[in-house]
């Protein structure tokens, strides 16, 4: 787009006119709303009248749905992952808190969607194969909601398609490769995820390249209203699930490379024209999308107001806020003399202590204090007693014996009266870690050894020490090291107990302990008697969202045990590899998620061939030959180049990740890859394009405009490829729909890698000559 400083006449554009207002360079993601089509065959300009167009999405649309739906009751049982987020959606109508590392937005749809049914959330989709029916849960109307938003896809796709300018054949190519395939479609079939993540993520495409065909119409109401449109599904797309935030990394980079050329100072734009573009990408990508994300957590939080399944995972200060929660009911002061329980919080094991002793040499070689035992217990035992001793005067009465944050105290271990101690002598398992151990109350000659400061975690100054709700560290005052255990059992002379010891980091997130039970006090609460009920506490929306993030960030990066289905990102282009979520022994029947093989390896083949289109112009050019057309080059490098950007961003960051990672991973990197596959086939079927391609604006350069036609090359090559592409969705569709029960011998024909573990194969028998 010109500067507004730069001298500019002004062109009238009429729809006879075979020449329209455009700069050259800005040739991507959008329609030809200006071109002539009388140089067409006929048989193209049939199919791309706006009939033509919408009878052809309204098919497409109609076979998703049939799809979709066929026996979308089958099977009435819980299905792979149906066990989370069934289970999830039960909570949201109980109104149970929970924890996933997950985003909410997708399981608040499956939860309104079970509300809106009629389910009560009495089932809790405990086990794979469980029975719907038996129970009488409406999980057909649960199902529905991504089967309605995985049909919707595919109308988006072909929308993707024509608003980057191909034609109505070639955009039907690429929505059939999602149509007909396999995987998206089992996904979409069943309470699971990855329906609501890829049907925003299109949507996000769409919107995205509808607002840079405006970029000639700049600060318009329609442009901002596809900016705000963009930056609003980004916002769902990264709320449906956690690697949703690769779609918001994937229009960042378009965002930049698109500032980028903006700052060119051979455009002749204005340094204020640029900020000015930059704030309105900043409010529309910015500050609204972070705005609706965090509504999906005000409304979590809202509808989770009752202890749940996930209280364990919050802070204490967070459990508190929860209706009927442990820690609210049941926590109280804590006063000097009173006898205590206390537990690790990870490992959950007891701070324990017993007379005997350590012994003199380790089998290291290394030499103890053969001080008493103190050790990690995993039981409710009578050595697990300890009592708080100040170190201060106290009063008679009152609320100065209440035991305070940053006091420092001494631990009395009740059956043995010796007081908790740690020095510097390595501890038993590991040499950098201090050793605890315990020395007689009576004995003053190391009483600076048996001070401790008490660290409640997130208290302030005063703060009381509560049972139950307050989460501390116990920190040496001599060594400033925190008493820190880990699963490691001690040998047979510690009855194979876990380890107690001083780690040298006084902040150690790991270190940290609370009181379990209060066995003996002098609090006017007492340890009996009938409970008033307590309100609820309240804490900032801002910080119960910022510990939910930081806990599902933490958590995500957790996942990293095995597991029998589990594989690498190498794999999944390939199928090398699929997923088994759900069997029947009686029947033989199963659902195996895996996709379409003709389409997967046809998408597989369209990137090599587009790498290799790309890297052969770049050399020809570099050696002054143009071998490709200007249009047809920009449309490659632009349409087609974003489509491989989002299919990149979505797939290679998985290689540098060590969670738990499976095929279905892959399908919003397949759903940008049948986007490039579409315009492979457009460059290989004719070297003409749909140019220029954005809406004209008042000022730009005139351009002569062109037309891609493909002839009836196009209507057989797709034809053809549709055909091949639904007969192997009809052979794998037993797989698909886990009906009807396949015998072994059919079952090994299904297999058509070896490496797929399909169950029920039958076992083959070598001959023996």
């Amino acid at each position: 787009m010109a500067s507004p400083s730069r001298p500019r006449q002004r062109i009238k554009v009429t729809p006879a006119s075979t020449v329209v207002n455009y700069e050259q360079d800005d040739d991507d993601h959008v329609h030809a709303t200006y071109q002539s089509p009388n140089s067409r065959s006929a048989f193209e300009q049939v199919l791309d009248t706006p009939r033509a167009s919408a009878a052809m999405v309204g098919v497409l649309t109609a076979i998703a749905f049939a799809l979709r739906f066929y026996k979308i009751n089958q099977p009435d049982q819980v299905v792979f992952d149906e066990v989370h987020f069934g289970k999830f959606a039960s909570f949201y109508i109980t109104r149970e808190y929970y924890f996933d590392v997950h985003p909410p937005f997708a399981k608040l749809l499956f939860g309104f969607a079970g509300w809106f049914v009629g389910f009560d959330g009495h089932f809790t989709f405990e086990n794979i194969g469980d029975s719907y029916t038996d129970n009488h849960v409406p999980y057909v109307g649960m199902r529905a909601l991504p089967a309605i938003l995985g049909s919707l896809t595919i109308p988006v796709v072909y929308a993707i398609m024509k608003e980057t300018g191909y034609s109505t054949i070639i955009a039907a190519f690429s929505a059939c490769i999602i149509l007909f395939d396999n995987a998206h479609i089992a996904q979409s079939r069943l309470i699971l995820l990855d329906a609501t993540l890829i049907f925003f993520m299109s949507l996000t495409i769409y919107s995205y390249v509808r607002f840079r065909k405006l970029r000639y119409w700049e600060f318009t109401v329609e442009w901002w209203s596809w900016l705000i449109a963009t930056g609003f599904f980004m916002a769902c797309t990264w709320g449906a699930k956690v690697n949703g935030i690769l779609t918001v990394a994937t229009i960042g980079i378009a965002v930049l490379v698109d500032l980028w050329d903006i700052l060119d100072h051979k455009k002749g734009f204005t340094m204020e024209h640029f900020w000015k573009h930059f704030m309105a990408r900043a409010v529309g990508l910015i500050v609204v999308p972070f705005i609706i994300y965090l509504s999906f957590f005000y409304v979590h939080f809202a509808v989770l107001t009752r202890s749940g399944t996930g209280d364990t995972f919050m802070s204490p200060a967070f459990q508190e806020t929860l209706i009927g929660n442990e820690l609210l009911m049941n926590s109280q002061e804590l006063r000097y003399f009173d006898v205590v329980t206390m537990k690790h919080k990870d490992t959950k094991v007891y701070l324990h202590s017993h007379p005997d002793r350590y012994p003199l040499q380790y089998d290291d070689g290394r030499i103890s204090s053969q001080g008493q035992q103190v050790t990690g217990y995993g039981y409710d035992d009578v050595n697990n007693h300890w009592q708080i001793i100040p170190t201060k005067a106290l009063p008679e009465t009152g609320r100065g014996r209440v035991v305070r944050h940053e006091d420092v105290i001494q631990l009395l271990h009740v059956n043995t009266q010796t007081l908790l101690l740690t020095h510097d002598v390595a501890s038993p398992l590991m040499p950098t870690n201090q050793e605890f151990t315990t020395w007689p109350k009576d004995d003053h000659s190391r009483h600076n050894d048996t001070l401790f400061y008490l660290n409640i975690i997130d208290a302030e100054s005063d703060d009381p020490w509560k049972s139950k709700s307050s989460h501390f560290r116990l920190v040496h005052g001599p060594t400033r090291v925190s008493m820190w255990t880990h699963s490691k059992q001690l040998p047979e002379w510690a009855f194979k107990q876990q380890e107690i010891n001083g780690n040298k980091n006084p902040t150690e997130k790991s270190a940290t302990w609370f009181v379990d039970q209060v066995i003996s006090t002098e609090s006017p609460e007492g340890l009996s008697g009938e409970q008033v009920p307590k309100e609820p506490k309240k804490i900032g929306f801002f910080r119960k969202f910022a510990e939910l993030q930081l806990l599902m960030l933490q958590h995500n990066a957790g996942l990293t045990s095995s597991h029998p289905y589990a594989s690498g990102p190498i794999n999944w282009p390939f199928l090398i590899s699929g997923i088994s979520f759900w069997t029947e022994n009686d029947t033989q029947k199963q659902i195996y998620l895996i996709g379409n093989i003709v389409g997967w390896w046809t998408c597989v083949i369209a990137l090599s061939i587009y790498v290799g289109i790309m890297g052969a112009d770049l050399l020809a050019r570099r050696r002054g030959i143009e071998p490709i057309p200007d249009a047809a080059r920009g449309r490659l490098w632009n349409s087609a180049g974003f489509f491989l950007l989002i299919w990149a961003v979505h797939y290679l960051p998985f290689f540098i990740m060590n969670r738990q990672l499976f095929i279905h991973h892959y399908l919003p990197s397949h759903l940008a890859s049948a986007l490039l596959a579409g315009s492979v086939l457009s460059f290989i079927l004719s070297d003409t394009v749909n140019y220029p391609i954005s809406i004209v604006g008042r000022w730009t350069k005139l351009r002569k405009s062109e037309y891609a036609d493909l002839g009836m090359k196009g209507p057989v090559v797709v034809g053809v490829f549709t055909f091949i592409l639904f007969l192997m969705f009809l052979y794998m569709s037993p797989l698909t729909y886990g009906t009807p029960g396949l015998d072994g011998e059919t079952v090994n024909a299904k297999r058509l890698l070896s490496s797929w573990t399909l169950h029920f194969a039958a076992k083959e028998i070598a001959e023996v000559s």
